[in-house]
């Protein structure tokens, strides 16, 4: 695979359920950044037709279903989604092993069967909206890095192309799971940049420097007053890593 420029690793989150305008954006980003991503926001109002209205901008997508089900359910999710034929797709790694595996032969059986390039499949850890707090809250002893890192072990023994984690978990899976396992990291903001909801963040040349694939960024870029613009200035921080 060839060396992903600046550019490339950024993944713009496209958060709103109006096809046009995301439709809009993703055009005028075409080349600024390495791919769009729709979410449950916008599948759950513009669906399958909103994605493929979208896909017409001749952008890589990066789909953030976060599927989480028994593994049969999760295998025929991925079967009828990838006619759609997404970059990327998430799964949640709580789901476990059995489907896990099965997500990831689906991904390879129905890219097989019509004919397209093979998603990569990543699965989701710990929400970058959670804390530690946050986490001991819903039961979880362990501390966040260590289940992370669990959970990332987890879902490469069990055929996923990678993860998606914070960016500060980043240095200890690339420890645990290797140079080619991929980390797609959202929780991003570049330098000024508003927090959000996210609580678990770092800026973009930061989470490149210690190993990430990708970065997800949405509102800094897309409410921005020049969205071209702010891409192209994260992409030359990306660049100082």
């Amino acid at each position: 695979m060839a060396e992903l420029t600046a550019s490339d690793r950024i993944l713009c989150a496209l958060d709103t359920t109006d096809p046009d305008k995301a439709t809009s954006l993703a055009t005028q980003l075409r080349g600024a950044v390495g791919g769009v991503k729709l979410g449950l926001e916008f599948f759950g109002a513009c669906g399958p037709q909103g994605f493929a209205e979208v896909a017409k901008a001749g952008m890589p997508i990066f789909l953030d279903l976060k599927l989480h089900d028994i593994p049969h359910t999760v295998a025929q999710a991925i079967h009828a989604l990838m006619p759609l034929r997404p970059m990327i797709m998430t799964i949640h790694s709580g789901g476990g092993a059995p489907m896990m595996k099965a997500a990831a032969e689906a991904a390879t059986q129905a890219a097989e069967k019509i004919g397209c390039p093979r998603p990569i499949i990543v699965g989701v850890t710990i929400l970058t909206s959670l804390d530690a707090q946050d986490i001991a809250a819903v039961g979880l002893t362990t501390p966040v890095e260590a289940q992370v890192v669990r959970m990332a072990r987890l879902a490469q023994d069990s055929g996923l192309d990678g993860v998606v984690c914070s960016p500060f978990e980043i240095s200890a899976i690339r420890a645990a799971c290797g140079p080619d396992f991929k980390l797609v990291v959202p929780g991003i903001r570049p330098q000024g940049s508003a927090q959000g909801d996210q609580k678990r963040i770092m800026t973009p040349d930061q989470a490149v420097s210690l190993g990430a694939d990708y970065i997800v960024i949405g509102r800094p870029i897309t409410q921005a007053a020049d969205p071209v613009a702010a891409a192209r200035q994260i992409a030359g921080e990306v660049n100082k890593a």
